[in-house]
């Protein structure tokens, strides 16, 4: 159809493709389904480098979100650019489960030598919820159950099956019904924690005695595997207790329960390591990553134990798209920049910077009730009342254009869309970070008045 007919079908005026600021705003309007958001940002990403995203209109922006916690070694890395030009020269799509690829057998052993313990055997997929919904079916496939036991506040993804085993009202709202035998235990929330204490290592006990309980009273004694992720992103950049994986893993070990580590969105350095599950001292029997990835190209990888990866039989699992080799050279360079840019590190340093200077506006900033996170994977949730805990969205979501407007882009997650994110590119710097900062401070100020 050209371009002339187009516009006779659509009722409006032919243009070509692309378009300025507002001409692709009110494309998006008129023709891009964004029914399911409560709103897109009003802007028009033209180019992107770094930590710099620029608007169609000129406007730069200091990007702390990446993409939803995605480029974490910035966008546009010129390694994994190179490395993607030169695999775009050789193949771009060979249907990775039919024939044999050489860099996606060249990720797959990457992915052995760094992931936790024993995962050795990587199935690769689009997203993170195929990513999720492969973990499942191994574990079903190899403990021969098919109960699960997940966290409230918990976020797997958007499927059918990844959100049966979501803890969050907001994103299963009118999805149902979901797949039965799914069991919730309280997610390690120690800010707003159900046992009437600020002790974060009695939230961890009663927490991993309650995965117990699941078990117990939650089940029919058919769990295939407990899925959690190390640092909760969607629930609002939930940290648990010290102890709290150490002491699950104990109870799954008990029952001969698979441990699934969501790495989805926690994972690739932006927690100051490799992956955020290798702060709590376990191992789990399956790993899910995806977001920081690949830099940016969609990718997931199921990292799981040899015997549970031979679990599937022949016909039982594929994906058209997955292991696609332009993705899995855009993986391999981001893992080679990972190592030599030290970036789960500098992600370490960062983020214990950028932790204190946030408490520090805290003392000053009323609307702030806890600052949390590891990393460069940061919460500042806001409340209107600190005693009573009560979450302050509408002020989160002015905050968020407060700083828009000053020219930084952070997120707002939680489920009462009140947790404010900073989880900025791993290559930001020192100045950059307090830029931000200086920002949030000023947002803060004008919202609550406070300073």
């Amino acid at each position: 159809m050209d371009l002339a007919a187009t516009a006779a079908r659509t009722g409006g005026t032919a243009t070509a493709p692309g378009g300025g600021h507002d001409a692709t705003i009110e494309k998006y309007r008129r023709f891009v389904n964004t029914s399911f958001v409560a709103s897109v940002e009003p802007v028009v990403v033209d180019r992107a480098e770094g930590v710099t995203v620029w608007d169609a209109d000129g406007t730069a922006y200091l990007d702390c979100f990446a993409g939803i916690a995605v480029v974490n070694a910035g966008h546009r890395h010129p390694r994994v650019l190179a490395a993607v030009r030169e695999q775009m020269e050789k193949v771009v799509h060979a249907a990775s489960y039919i024939y044999h690829v050489p860099v996606v057998a060249d990720l797959a052993e990457r992915l052995a030598e760094i992931t936790p313990g024993d995962l050795s055997k990587t199935f690769f997929g689009n997203s993170g919820a195929e990513g999720i919904e492969t973990a499942m079916r191994l574990a079903k496939a190899y403990t021969g159950r098919h109960e699960f036991i997940t966290l409230t506040h918990a976020f797997h993804g958007r499927s059918a099956g990844t959100l049966s085993i979501t803890g969050n009202k907001g994103r299963k709202t009118r999805g149902g019904p979901y797949l039965p035998g799914i069991a919730f235990a309280p997610a390690p929330y120690v800010y707003r924690n159900p046992f009437g204490t600020d002790d974060p290592e009695v939230v961890a006990e009663r927490c991993a005695e309650l995965v117990e309980w699941a078990v117990a009273y939650q089940s029919s004694g058919d769990v295939a595997a407990f899925i959690a992720e190390p640092v909760m992103g969607e629930g609002g950049i939930l940290v648990p207790p010290a102890s709290y994986f150490r002491r699950v893993k104990e109870v799954l070990d008990r029952h001969g329960i698979l441990f699934i580590a969501d790495e989805v969105q926690s994972g690739f350095g932006r927690t100051g390591a490799l992956f955020a599950v290798d702060h709590y001292g376990v191992e789990p029997d399956i790993l899910v990553a995806a977001k920081g990835i690949a830099d940016g190209f969609p990718l997931s990888a199921t990292v799981a134990r040899p015997e549970i990866a031979d679990a599937l039989r022949p016909g039982e699992h594929l994906s058209t798209f997955g292991g696609n080799p332009v993705s899995c050279a855009a993986a391999l360079a981001n893992i080679d920049v990972m190592r030599d840019e030290r970036l789960p590190e500098e992600a370490a340093r960062k983020g214990e910077r950028t932790l204190a200077q946030l408490r520090e506006l805290a003392t000053r900033h009323p609307l702030i009730g806890e600052v949390r996170g590891l990393g460069l994977m940061i919460g500042v949730e806001l409340v209107t009342d600190r005693e009573t805990k009560e979450p302050a969205a509408a002020a989160a979501a002015q905050v968020r254009r407060h700083c828009r407007e000053a020219g930084v882009l952070v997120g707002v997650g939680g489920p009462a869309a009140n947790v404010v994110r900073f989880q900025p590119p791993l290559v930001i710097t020192d100045a950059e970070l307090d830029r931000a900062v200086e920002t949030l401070d000023e947002a803060l100020t004008a919202v609550g008045g406070n300073g």
